[in-house]
């Protein structure tokens, strides 16, 4: 009898050639014992070897020994299966979101450990022995216990999914792989999590050094709010040390000088430190999307982490807040020097003095984003885009990838109709919408060519201008041609642009200063026009094709 308290292991007492319970135990000459059906069973197979061996320690007997029934043991056991003594096995049994163990019989199954992805399997800890133990078990592929292993399993053939075809992007086993995937690109599923692994390890990358670029701009942000703050504190005590020697209407100035420079520096600080606020979030963002993807990189099931790439690396890196250029730190010295000469001069001379000092505080900022000069400059703040089949006219061909756009009238009946797509005029645009600071390219490669920007609510059917990219108030655009001819048209009115020569026009949009510019892309950037406005909601870059062949395609940048 087993003392009180002591929890006996179940799995001690069963046969390990079963694997149940034992069941008439015998004690063989090593000290094993077994079920006497499986021992007999298995040493009635080696009668004509005339070799007799015990299946765990496998030591060997050259006469057959003689089983005696273990009466200790059959005790204990028939004890354990009555439950009059107690066993850990009941702290192991799987409970809700456990997976059970598929060789476990009984109400009650075990909790598996691991799960085969050969044999489709769950074990628990004692029938997962055999795969430890059988060599031919011992190169299945093992992970941790999982539920979704009918996920794993092809639902035509009933095959495991092996293999990953890149055509369709699809889990597949090798019968699908010869029957309608036949012809497509596949590998297995190893590889692909492989190629996969890299590109995660690229994303983490790219993360870092965003991050590490981030917390750059973040100090010197953090350092130009401290000194224009320090600047205006100056600014405001050099001014009342001036007007305290003005006289009372001079006074009444300096009053309306110290409001501007502390609303200057409210809205600048104002400005800088939601800015700030901003950057300290993407960069924890940042940190965050480094540890998740660090944490996925280590995924062992190759299915689950294919399945969840697309989501994750979708995700991108890519961020609303343009690159922090900090103002040089002058800030209110100027205005300083300003007041200074004006400490001797009558109340007439100051009128005419104040426009240049309202003007200097006005014009102190602690952010100053440049406009790019060289292409490398402009490269930053490429955006890669592709054009939107369901907008475009359907004598219109895209290319595979969508980037290339070309007249060819005879895919008119291939192209179903879409309410998003232009009925009349050879036009297309592109499925990303724009704001913040973004640059593209557009090559010609045939003929006249319209590159233009548009609300996504402008017109789609008919012929009149409502439709026509440039022709109305809610696009902008370009026309140029392989004679170096330019025009800009906005809402149907047309200026002539003059410029060199080129194939490609880039084109730059700041959507908060209210600028798109147009650019002849070469060694030099070339400014052709500049439009200054207010843009009202996100804008979609489009392309406009006059003639049967003409093509015209975004440039991979």
């Amino acid at each position: 009898m087993a003392q009180k308290g002591v929890l006996l292991d179940q799995d001690q007492f069963c046969c390990s050639i079963c694997l149940e319970l034992l069941k008439e135990p015998v004690t063989i000459p090593c000290g094993h014992s077994y079920c006497r059906s499986c021992i007999q069973s298995c040493w009635d197979q080696d009668d004509l070897k005339g070799v007799y061996s015990c299946p765990q320690c496998r030591q060997t007997f050259t006469q057959r020994p003689t089983l005696g029934r273990n009466n200790i043991l059959a005790e204990v056991v028939e004890k354990l299966k009555t439950g009059l003594l107690p066993s850990t096995s009941s702290l192991c049994y799987a409970g809700p979101g456990d997976v059970a163990c598929d060789f476990c019989t009984g109400a009650r199954k075990q909790k598996a450990l691991m799960s085969c992805l050969v044999c489709l399997v769950s074990s628990c800890e004692t029938h997962l022995q055999p795969h430890y133990n059988v060599p031919g078990l011992k190169k299945h592929t093992l992970i941790k216990a999982s539920s979704q292993l009918k996920e794993k399993i092809c639902s035509q053939h009933d095959e495991l999914l092996k293999i990953y075809c890149r055509t369709d992007q699809n889990f597949i086993c090798y019968l699908c792989m010869m029957d309608e995937h036949k012809g497509h690109e596949t590998v297995s599923v190893a590889a692909e999590r492989t190629e996969k692994q890299s590109q995660l390890g690229m994303s983490q990358q790219k993360v870092q050094q965003r991050i590490q670029q981030r917390e750059t701009e973040l100090k010197e942000l953090q350092h130009a709010v401290e000194s224009l703050k320090l600047s205006a504190q100056t600014a405001v005590e050099d001014s009342e040390e001036i007007f305290t020697e003005l006289i009372r209407s001079i006074e009444r100035r300096s009053s309306e000088v110290k409001e501007l420079i502390r609303a200057q520096e409210k809205t600048q600080v104002s400005e800088a430190e939601g800015l700030l606020e901003q950057l300290e979030q993407e960069i924890a963002d940042l940190r965050r999307r480094s540890t998740e993807l660090e944490q996925f990189s280590h995924t062992e099931d190759h299915i689950h982490f294919l399945q969840s790439y697309r989501f994750l690396s979708c995700s991108g890196i890519s961020s609303d807040i343009p690159s922090i250029v900090v103002h040089p730190l002058q800030y209110f010295g100027e205005v300083n020097k300003a007041l200074s000469e004006l400490r001797d001069k009558l109340e007439d001379v100051f009128k005419g003095e104040w426009t240049e000092i309202s003007t200097t505080v006005n014009s102190i900022e602690v952010l100053l984003p440049p406009e790019p000069k060289t292409r490398e400059q402009f490269l930053k703040y490429s955006r890669q885009l592709s054009l939107d089949p369901n907008t475009a006219q359907k004598s219109l061909s895209l290319s595979e990838g969508n980037r290339r756009v070309t007249v060819e009238k005879s895919v008119t009946d291939s192209n179903p109709d879409h309410p998003e797509r232009f009925a009349f005029w050879w036009q297309v645009l592109c499925r990303e919408d724009l704001s913040g600071r973004c640059y593209w390219e557009v090559e010609r490669s045939r003929g006249t060519i319209f590159t233009a920007v548009s609300y996504k609510d402008m017109g789609r059917i008919g012929r009149d201008n409502n439709s026509r990219l440039g022709y109305n108030d809610k696009s902008w655009g370009l026309e140029f041609s392989g004679e170096g001819c330019y025009s800009f048209r906005h809402n149907n009115l047309e200026t002539k642009v003059s410029g060199p020569k080129s194939s490609k026009v880039g084109m730059f949009l700041d959507y908060k200063a209210g600028t798109l510019s147009f650019y002849t892309v070469s060694d030099t950037m070339t400014l052709l026009h500049k439009v200054q406005t207010t843009f009202t909601q996100p804008l979609y870059p489009g392309l406009c094709v006059w003639n049967q062949g003409d093509s015209a395609e975004l440039c991979q940048l």
